[in-house]
């Protein structure tokens, strides 16, 4: 319910209220449906990486993935609205030591990260989001 609430008072206040929770930046993220083929919205906390945004799949330690994350798995095109700020991105998941340096400045960001990786057996996915040129 309340990220329904935020998600709602990002958009009507044009990315003017909502875009910080707690220690993160938050933005939305429209990914499609990957079985419904329709827009879906989700407010995520991010960190910035070289002008690049950078999302987990937490899902607070739960045992499945996020839809938004198997969504950018089936197509990795999507769009983010941060602030008042719309644009394309592409997704893909941090691998290596670029993961193990995002992970570590997510736990330092927020350690909650931590025991949720500890909850659960699946890896938790550490995605860069990265701006499509406008064409």
């Amino acid at each position: 319910m309340g990220w329904r609430l935020h998600r709602w008072l990002y958009r009507l206040s044009g990315g003017r209220i909502g875009t910080r929770l707690g220690p993160w930046s938050t933005l939305l993220l429209v990914t499609r449906g990957r079985k419904s083929g329709e827009p879906r919205t989700v407010g995520l906390n991010y960190l910035t990486d070289d002008g690049r945004l950078v999302v987990v799949g937490s899902y607070a330690g739960e045992d499945r993935h996020p839809a938004w994350w198997l969504n950018l798995l089936a197509d990795p095109r999507a769009e983010v609205q941060v602030g008042a700020a719309r644009y394309s991105v592409t997704a893909r998941e941090f691998e290596g030591p670029d993961r193990d340096r995002m992970w570590a400045r997510v736990v330092d960001t927020d350690p909650s990260y931590a025991a949720y990786q500890d909850r659960t057996t699946r890896r938790i996915p550490v995605v860069v989001l990265e701006r499509i040129a406008d064409a």
